[in-house]
């Protein structure tokens, strides 16, 4: 009896070693464990957009892939700053990082409009050529120098946010010519907004959640955003209703991440190679969502919302071609940076056009045959 005693007592003794053992082993993975870094990163969009539910998904895969080691609180435009001033906010550090389109800095350089997209392409290329030359061609590089040398900026920057082709725009009544514009007061940005001026039109830059009640006060007449499902969000529907497309003046366009390089730096290795492939990963992912989104949303504005959806003449996309040629080739002539980009784009688009033009069948070809035009 005595002897059962003993091992009763002996195998508390050494279970309650196990647990004291295993409770400071516990104690000292806790310590060591790295505290989850948060990261501030507010958009350019009003809550409601479908662009900020792509910093969301970006927010949702980073905490899954760097399992909770890094959060990110996902601001809409205005919480800390005004929409167009994050990525100045983000040089500063006011917040950590931007999800915005660098296209909006085009009054600080006119390469903004060649690494969101030019029109046209440029020299032809489509989204995923573009992102082409991002990645193959040597884009990503001369990105990160704009930002770096160019506009001295502390940031480093990722192309995160695809968008369909850009609608030519909203109108109260029907557009027929590239002459209509003239007069109008339209509210476009970047290399549209300048294409407009040339055209004699008024152009008024407005955030996207300002556009329609602008519209409401009549301060515009017409105005381009994006594209059905999105234009949906903000109620363009309400004001206008004659919409145009396609248009050549966004075709390739492609949002940004824009971290902080003293954030960016902060980060260890493995966590800036997840930050790289949860950009990737979510472009790819959020534009075949987007896609269906805007296609979906394209049958709703003409069923449900009676609004006049007609196709921009081609004599207007080969007028923007023209009118950007010109103001590409001007810029290229007075601006060395400029002109390093654009040989950039046109080397690889030498390659890459061409070559696709003939691998690829027309697109138009299979979708008339299976679904005729109404």
């Amino acid at each position: 009896m005595r002897h059962v005693t003993w091992i009763r007592v002996a195998g508390g003794i050494v279970m309650f070693g196990l647990t004291v053992a295993l409770g400071l082993y516990g104690v000292r993975e806790a310590a060591t464990q790295p505290k989850a870094v948060t990261l501030k990163i507010q958009a350019s969009w009003p809550p409601a957009s479908l662009f900020t539910d792509n910093l969301k998904m970006f927010a949702e895969r980073i905490q899954k892939m760097s399992g909770g080691r890094v959060l990110i609180e996902a601001l809409p435009a205005g919480a800390v700053v005004p929409a167009f001033e994050v990525v100045d906010a983000t040089h500063r550090r006011v917040i950590d990082g931007a999800h915005t389109w660098s296209g909006y800095l085009i009054g600080k350089h006119m390469a903004a409009v060649l690494f969101t997209g030019g029109p046209g392409g440029p020299f032809g290329m489509d989204l995923f050529d573009h992102l082409g030359w991002f990645y193959e061609g040597g884009g990503f590089e001369l990105y990160q120098e704009w930002y770096r040398d160019v506009l001295r900026m502390n940031v480093v920057g990722f192309p995160i946010l695809p968008f369909n082709p850009q609608a030519l725009g909203w109108f109260k009544k029907p557009f027929k010519s590239w002459e209509d514009v003239k007069g109008l007061k339209i509210r476009a940005v970047g290399m549209y907004a300048q294409m407009l001026k040339e055209a004699g039109a008024g152009v008024v830059s407005l955030p996207g959640g300002e556009i329609v009640p602008a519209a409401e006060r009549g301060v515009i007449d017409a105005a381009e955003w994006c594209c059905p499902a999105e234009d949906i969000k903000l109620g363009f529907h309400q004001v206008w209703k004659y919409y145009y497309m396609p248009s050549l003046h966004e075709y390739t366009e492609t949002g940004d991440l824009i971290l902080n390089k003293a954030v960016w730096d902060a980060l260890a290795p493995d966590l800036q190679e997840i930050f790289k492939a949860a950009a990737t990963d979510v472009y790819i992912r959020w534009w075949l969502r987007f896609t269906y989104e805007n296609s979906v949303g394209l049958r709703e504005l003409e069923e449900r919302h009676k609004v006049t959806i007609s196709r921009t003449p081609d004599a207007v996309l080969v007028k923007q071609l023209e009118l950007w040629d010109k103001i590409r080739e001007r810029e290229a002539a007075r601006d060395p940076f400029f002109k390093k980009v654009v040989e950039s784009q046109r080397k690889y688009a030498s390659v890459v056009v061409p070559a696709r033009r003939a691998m690829f069948p027309s697109y138009e070809l299979a979708a008339n045959y299976y679904w005729k035009k109404r």
